[in-house]
């Protein structure tokens, strides 16, 4: 992230993941609790999902700003929303990713995948008010993710759906680390790249291509954060050359690459995402009332210090 702002101290927030048993298909969930509320002020890093952080704090809690506009509260943030930062006096917060294929239907249109960042109020209406509330009176992250899960697949049920071929698309994409081919990925689907580049706009809010960039930084971006230099990942993420990165590291996110290396949010993804591909960074740790309990470990080549992270479950009598 850039110098300015306060990022958080990771140290001192709890972070809860879902048991499998609560996990859906295409959605992620963690919620994030920071032991004694104070003002932070970080660049959020682009990623290949649509972001729901839905803001449970006491007071106006969440701030962010991007793309002209500044809001407090519950926010959507869609694929690729440029340089954006997230601020305030935050205490809790729960954060889902949609897979875009899922998001299309739990947000009710494509328009809010793309890449806007919209109030939560703005999209749902008065249901956000109504979840934002029962999320605040559940008595433990347990309840959170069930009150989360049962409105996200409510919400799937009813709105619409994209092609299977959009899917499969979005998934081969996400598989080969934005290292694909276009043409080969009509082929696979027995559509003209017309057609396929049409209906992913129409559907996902984005083409193919773009898909593919932002899905290739976000790789860049995992390994830059592990300390690999910005030749190298140049190299094993399929840019033509260290420049190529760079461009697209300032396209997605108004940072450089050394400073996107040093995201807060990037440190975390082991704790917050466990079934992400970036999943395999070394974590020990054990379970406290079903959830996990991580330290983050310094994985080699890293250049930034040893980071500890402790991800708790918040009890119903805390």
């Amino acid at each position: 992230m850039s110098s300015q702002g306060v990022p958080p101290v990771w140290s001192g927030v709890d972070i809860a993941v879902p048991v499998p048993s609560q996990r859906l298909p295409g959605i992620s969930m963690a919620g994030f609790r920071q032991r004694v509320p104070a003002p932070v002020d970080i660049a959020m890093v682009a990623h290949p999902s649509v972001t729901l952080l839905i803001d449970l704090s006491d007071d106006d809690g969440l701030v962010y700003d991007g793309q002209g506009r500044r809001g407090h509260g519950s926010v959507v943030i869609g694929l690729a929303p440029g340089e954006l930062r997230a601020s305030g006096l935050v205490g809790e917060c729960l954060q889902i990713r949609l897979r875009p294929d899922v998001a299309a239907a739990v947000l009710g249109s494509s328009s809010v995948v793309s890449g806007s960042v919209e109030s939560l109020a703005d999209v749902w209406g008065r249901d956000a008010g109504r979840v934002e509330e029962r999320l605040r009176t559940a008595g433990s992250w347990d309840e959170r993710f069930a009150v989360a899960a049962d409105v996200v697949r409510r919400r799937i049920g009813d709105g619409p759906r994209v092609d299977p071929e959009v899917a499969h698309v979005w998934r081969r994409t996400v598989a080969g680390g934005g290292r694909v081919r276009v043409d080969g990925l009509a082929d696979e689907v027995g559509w003209s790249r017309k057609r396929l580049w049409a209906r992913c706009r129409a559907q996902l809010g984005v083409t193919p291509k773009r898909a593919a960039r932002l899905v290739r930084f976000d790789h860049a971006a995992h390994l830059l954060a592990a300390g690999l230099p910005p030749a190298g990942v140049a190299a094993e993420s399929g840019y033509v050359d260290q420049s190529h990165l760079h461009r697209d590291v300032k396209a997605f996110t108004g940072l450089t690459p050394t400073a996107v290396a040093a995201a807060p949010w990037l440190a975390i993804d082991d704790v917050a995402w466990p079934d992400s591909w970036w999943a395999g960074r070394p974590v020990t740790g054990g379970a406290v009332d079903g959830h996990r309990t991580d330290r983050l470990t310094e994985r080699s080549p890293v250049s930034r210090p040893p980071l500890t992270t402790r991800g708790r479950r918040r009890r119903a009598d805390q």
